[in-house]
């Protein structure tokens, strides 16, 4: 896979990732070893030790895990923390009373010495047989000088009672999540056992599938197979460098939790080996000296290990085992070559003392609860469970060199953050459609089962990359396009034409049309028309049409469209310098408003209104010598002064306008006025458009509370005793409905409110903002702001708002085919009716999200449609229609509804779903209600799709292993999880901003991209790989990248090399960087130009300018930095990700039991 390929098109997340960054292979750091590739999952950190895979025994159930592509993640937890006391799953007792040796890699302590199968048969979660069985010795690498296990231990594995529910116990719940397949299957050959190595090698790069019978394939029925998260799962040791780590899909079975039983991944060899010379499997033999062989001692395959000791392999762990081991202490010499020490039991959950087993260790005080002191709590390691960096390079380096050809029905597209072209080949492409699943359950009691909600995120005037053709303008003349006489859907590709052409069967509501007469063409001998490749509306899933005077307002045709520019000109506004900034920029800005295709200049007239407690409109015609103010002090009665002279073409009255953007900021120099009004602002601009008989844009510069005696004059409500009660939804809501009905009249006309913000205290975004959000216009603020630090971000925002594709009086309808119906929206617009959404404009940034429910049973042969058409006015005045088809599979079974899910787009619906519950909920029910639906999501899956295995384990869908993980950044945002630092304004501005997101845009702003820029290759195109969101991945020596669409921090550690910080910041100590910088300082060195072109880079990716924000370790802004370290505990109370992980894993466990 190429590290170099630069994300097109959907912001990508972390280039892909050579080797594992951030992750000092051999022992944690940061530095990646050069040509290590890469793990499916976090950091790899080697194989586990000692792991040849042994074959179960007959009647033992292996885990799954090394399971075939995509199998289920599965985690064996109970608790959302782990016990204090535990020491790790032991393997049978030796019979004599020498502690048995650990191989390898130690559980972390805090987990209980029982593991839930009995002692011993760790790792993968294995129902033991209830006859006692021989355990096989196993072939991991005995080291010689531990003490041989007799055979004859074979009663422990017995089916034992239900685990004790004491502290202990979770622990190691928590341990064993295993992120493996679950597939069922037969359990493999007993015969193949644990010995010296026969088979086949593994390829690197995939697991290997040694020994017979070892990995069976999931098949169709069962359901993607789960993630393990054992596969290329970093173990807690570090592994030898160079370890291949493998690519495949797994299942993903959570680490620390137990795997799942199944054959598929048991096998040997699942980690690839140590060495590089490939990994024999294994076959029944003598235990070497000194492996105690307890139970069938599976290495884990597919199974996270524990959290490991702090010694890494280095050397011989001296000690006893209660010496603060955890669990029996390892050999003390170092492991041989090809083999890592093995880890051992890591998964089970912990089980109290069995009948039949002789106490915990013989000759051991009681292991688990041994007097002594306990060992220090571990906790699950992080590299276990599923990554999302390992999951997006991996997407990359799968999908990304492959152009997607949208002709098949139901395919799930690459992940937004790989970089990939499209071909329509009759279905739109992802970047006009995503949807939450691909394969959608036939009946509605199958989708209330799943929980999983039916949605498509619509982008529908999406920029699209230079090398993809946007859609044709097809134009049918007078008679307009051709659409079904019932339903009213449009021409497109699934229509069926029937009697030799004459006639067309609706893919929609079946209802047969006739083909008007200048529209009929002959059919081809598959039924075909001939002419289908010469028609858009016959074989892409994307095309435009000309409308008809039958679809404008009042039958006539509109005029093309208006900007008028709104500044605010009191103190607060002329004294930071934002009105002299404002018409400087304005000056040239004006040569780039929109224009159709090749037009030679922009048909957008303008106008210019300033104001304060008062309006003052301008006059700029073109034949005047000089502009003309005139002042409407009538607030509560708004109207438009003068008609003629207002909105002027900007060539005609280019010199009018330079004279009065020159005079403006002298005006007002000497304002006293520090009170403003703002609805009357709106309905100055709303009444000027009525008068030109156009739609348009308004774009107003506001800086502070209209306390001033006007309609929509507001108070200051702000009360932060409210968050966290059940009166905090009120924050969120308008303070008077003025601006509601006010909105309405806007959309009504066509007039689009753009917002921009200066904010020096409260300002009640959530009242100011509601025409900006029902007219379908974007919000931007500024708090605090100040030229020197603000301007670039301010100009750059204007500039791109002004210049970007806008569609204006706009009405989008979602049909969809018999079976589903829309029922619910999401996003900036308004609803007049139960099926239009209104948008006065809509620009190519903004999404809206459509929910779908059942109104009748759906079939697998037919699938299910969905249409959405786009009537809109385009810059230069034309009315036009835009149309948007996708086909998608219907299903029977929920394993397909779960293997063609989209984690990402599922977040972005989630994400909107929750932010709106907080206008009439309050904000701790929205939490709970998003846990509960995830958790049910994912117990059906666990319930319906994965094969049957221990309680212990989290199984987690191949492709929602992420859920997990971008849930907790949604829980953790600061409108659910505020900070004492996040203001109510700041709250209801990302409320809104995320509301209108695209998948892409969401996915970077609840799980920032973080990137060591340190190991950016200077010679190279290419980002450096992205690291996890988590502060113990930094390393002090180096300098990150933290993006999240709205911010980019540059943190430099305090041991960063002077030299580093000299080529960079332009001075010669970590002391003398100035963290007001709000651009890097333009140096001629190659580690500055890399620098700043990744910058430069990332904000062509993103919808809006980010703001640079420079970050000294251990300075006090680093706090702000360790908010978006969203892996970690949050300061306002969010969950580590491994802790909720732990928690989710319980909430499954009480919806399944």
């Amino acid at each position: 896979m190429s590290v170099n390929q630069q994300a097109h098109t959907g912001p990508p997340y972390g280039q892909p990732q050579p080797g594992y960054q951030g992750y000092q292979q051999p022992a944690y750091g940061g530095q990646p070893l050069p040509g290590v590739p890469q793990s499916q999952y976090g950091a790899y950190n080697g194989p586990m030790p000692g792991y040849q895979q042994p074959v179960p025994p007959q009647g033992y159930f292996p885990s799954l895990g090394f399971p075939s592509k995509g199998s289920p993640v599965s985690l064996n937890s109970d608790t959302s923390s782990l016990a204090p006391n535990f020491i790790g799953s032991l393997r049978a007792p030796p019979t004599s009373g020498a502690p048995p040796p650990a191989s390898g890699a130690s559980l972390p302590s805090g987990h209980l010495a029982y593991s839930q199968f009995g002692h011993g048969d760790v790792q993968n979660g294995i129902p033991a047989s209830a006859a006692p069985m021989q355990r096989p010795p196993a072939s991991q690498p005995f080291l010689p000088g531990s003490a041989p296990t007799p055979a004859s231990q074979t009663s422990t594995f017995q089916q034992y009672g239900p685990p004790p529910a004491s502290v202990q116990q979770l622990s190691n719940h928590m341990a064993g999540m295993t992120i493996g397949s679950t597939t069922a299957s037969a359990p493999p050959p007993a015969g193949l056992g644990y010995g010296p190595p026969t088979s086949v090698p593994p390829v690197s790069g995939s697991f290997s599938a040694t020994g017979s019978g070892l990995y069976t394939p999931y098949t169709a029925s069962q359901g993607p197979p789960p993630t393990s998260v054992s596969q290329g799962l970093p173990l807690a040791q570090p592994p030898f460098p160079g370890q291949p780590i493998s690519t495949q899909r797994l299942p993903t079975q959570v680490p620390g939790f137990a795997p799942p039983p199944s054959s598929t991944g048991i096998g040997p060899s699942s980690y690839p080996p140590t060495t590089g010379a490939p990994r024999p499997p294994t076959m029944p033999g003598p235990p070497l000296p000194g492996q105690t062989v307890a139970g069938p001692t599976m290495s884990q395959p597919n199974h996270v290990s524990s959290p490991p000791p702090p010694s890494t392999m280095s050397g011989p762990h001296p000690g006893p085992p209660m010496s603060g081991l955890h669990g029996p202490p390892p050999p003390t010499h170092p492991p041989q070559p090809g083999y890592q020490m093995q880890q051992n039991g890591s998964f089970g959950q912990v089980r109290a003392p069995q009948p039949n087993y002789g106490g915990a260790y013989p000759g051991t005080p009681n292991y688990g609860s041994q007097p002594g002191p306990p060992p220090p709590p571990k906790r699950l390691d992080p590299d276990s469970i599923p990554s999302p960096i390992q999951v997006i390079e991996d997407d990359r380096s799968n999908r990304g060199s492959e152009p997607f050809v949208t002709g098949v029905r139901g395919q799930v597209p690459p992940l937004v953050t790989t970089n990939f072209l499209v071909k329509d080949q009759g279905n739109a492409s992802p970047r006009y459609i995503r949807c939450t699943s691909y394969n959608i359950p036939c009946t509605s009691d199958m989708a209330k089962q799943s929980q999983v909600p039916l949605a498509a995120v619509i982008k529908p005037l999406a920029t699209l990359p230079p090398e993809e053709a946007l859609p044709y303008l097809v134009d049918h003349g007078e008679s307009g396009p051709v659409r079904c006489n019932r339903c009213k859907a449009y021409m497109c590709p699934f229509m069926q034409f029937i009697e030799g052409g004459r006639r067309f069967q609706c893919c929609f509501c079946s209802c047969v049309t006739e083909v008007p007469p200048h529209y009929f063409q002959h059919l081809d001998h598959t039924g075909k028309r001939v002419d289908f490749y010469d028609r858009p509306e016959l074989s892409l899933g994307s095309y435009e049409f000309l409308a008809t005077v039958d679809y404008c307002k009042n039958n006539k045709f509109p005029s093309p469209p208006a900007f008028i520019f709104m500044i605010d000109v009191s103190y607060n506004a002329v004294k930071s310098g934002l009105v002299r900034l404002i018409c400087e920029e304005l000056k040239s800005l004006l040569d780039y408003l929109p224009r159709e295709g090749n037009m030679e200049e922009s048909a957008i007239r303008v106008g210019f209104v300033t104001y304060n407690k008062v309006l003052h409109f301008y006059n700029v015609k073109s034949s005047l010598a000089q502009p003309q103010m005139m002042v409407v002090s009538d607030v509560a009665d708004m109207f438009v002064p003068l008609l003629d002279g207002f909105l002027v073409n900007v060539n005609e009255s280019r010199t009018v306008i330079a004279s009065l953007l020159d005079q403006i900021p002298e005006m007002f120099a000497d304002t006293r006025e520090t009170e403003t009004v703002f609805a009357p602002v709106i309905q100055a601009g709303l009444e000027a458009l009525k008068a030109a008989e156009c739609a348009g844009k308004l774009f107003i510069f506001h800086t502070s509370l209209p306390i001033a005696e006007a309609p929509g004059k507001l108070k200051n409500r702000d009360d932060k005793k409210l968050i966290n009660t059940d009166k905090e939804k009120t924050l969120f809501q308008p303070q008077t409905s003025f601006y509601n009905n006010l909105a309405k009249d806007c959309v009504a006309q066509g007039c689009c409110v753009d917002l921009f913000l200066f904010p020096n205290q409260y300002l009640d975004v959530a009242t100011l903002g509601v025409v900006t959000y029902h007219t379908g216009g974007s919000i931007y603020k500024y708090a605090y702001f100040q030229p020197e630090t603000d301007q670039d971000r301010f100009l750059n925002d204007l500039r791109r708002d002004v210049q970007k594709e806008v569609g204006f009086d706009a009405v989008m309808r979602v049909r969809t085919s018999t079976g589903i119906r829309a029922t619910d929206f999401f996003g900036a617009f308004y609803m007049s009716n139960t099926t239009d959404v209104e948008m006065a404009g809509l620009d190519c940034d903004k999404t809206i999200t459509v929910e779908f429910k059942h109104d009748d049973k759906l079939s697998e042969d037919s699938g299910a449609l969905l249409q959405c058409a786009l009537l809109y006015t385009s810059c230069a005045g034309q009315r036009r229609l835009r149309i948007h088809n996708l086909s998608l599979n219907c299903c029977t079974q929920l394993a397909d509804l779960y293997r063609n899910c989209e984690t990402d787009t599922l977040i972005n619906y989630l994400a909107k779903y929750a932010y709106r519950g907080v206008l009439s909920s309050p904000v701790k029910t929205v939490r709970d209600a998003l846990i509960n639906q995830c958790a049910q999501i994912l117990a059906c899956y666990r319930k319906n799709c994965a094969s049957p295995s221990s309680a212990g384990q989290l199984i987690l869908p191949e492709c929602m292993k992420l859920l997990p993980v971008y849930l907790n950044c949604v829980l953790k945002s600061d409108v659910l999880q505020p900070g004492p630092e996040v203001t109510t304004d700041d709250r209801a501005y990302i409320r809104q901003l995320v509301t209108s997101m695209d998948v892409a845009e969401t996915n970077v702003f609840f799980y920032p991209r973080l990137l060591p820029l340190t190991k950016a290759d200077v010679d190279s195109d290419s980002l450096p790989a992205a690291i996890r969101n988590s502060e113990e991945r930094l390393s002090k020596g180096d300098i990150y990248l933290l993006e999240n669409g709205l911010n980019v921090f540059v943190w430099v550690g305090v041991n960063v090399q002077q030299g580093l910080i000299q080529n960079l910041f332009g001075v010669s100590s970590f002391s003398q960087i100035s963290n007001t910088l709000s651009t890097l300082p333009v140096l001629e060195n190659p580690f500055s130009k890399k620098v700043r072109s990744i910058i430069d880079m990332l904000q062509m990716q993103r919808s809006r300018y980010m703001k640079l924000i420079i970050v000294k370790q251990e300075d006090k802004l680093e706090m702000l930095f360790k908010h978006f370290l969203v892996e970690d505990k949050s300061l306002s109370g969010g969950a580590s990700y491994v802790d909720f992980l732990c928690h989710m894993h319980k909430e499954i466990r009480q919806l399944l039991s």
